[in-house]
């Protein structure tokens, strides 16, 4: 069972009174553990007074929920034309072979997530891959893999 830290119960005591209170107590209790488990789920949902789907289904609509545990680098591999037109998917086969993930997936050792997203809006530097926060250009599969590497 997960025990409530301190972070937590501070957060679940100041909302659960406060109505419409679900998606900033989800968010806030993601930055905690850096994803929403179910029993998480079942925690607020109870100190919330909400069903838990509705939690579940706040927490399935919104795409900046997650579920499962994410990797301490998130890279993010775009598929925009300009990207697609420039290797693109190139660069997301050689991501995928080296760590040994699908699109949406994070690496066994939790170092990786790899993501797919539909534009990262630096077209001139195509194609483009967006590494925790930093986004790098004019990328080839050999200097994408470079970029990764220094990561671990």
């Amino acid at each position: 069972m997960l025990s409530l830290d301190e972070k937590l119960e501070e957060l679940l005591t100041k909302y659960q009174d406060t109505p419409g209170a679900l998606i900033p107590v989800l968010q806030q209790a993601q930055e905690i553990y850096g994803y929403l488990s179910p029993e998480l789920i079942r925690i607020i949902s109870s100190r919330l007074r909400i069903p838990t789907s509705r939690t579940y289904g706040v927490a399935t609509f919104y795409s900046q929920f997650h579920l499962k545990p994410r990797g301490r680098h998130i890279i993010k591999v775009c598929q925009g034309t300009a990207c697609h037109v420039r290797g693109g998917s190139k660069l997301m086969e050689v991501l995928k072979n080296y760590l040994g993930a699908q699109p949406g997936e994070t690496t066994e050792d939790l170092k990786f997530t790899l993501e797919t997203v539909a534009c990262l809006g630096a077209c001139g530097l195509a194609p483009v891959v967006m590494i925790n926060d930093q986004t790098v250009g004019q990328l080839t599969p050999e200097k994408v893999l470079q970029k990764i590497t220094t990561c671990e």
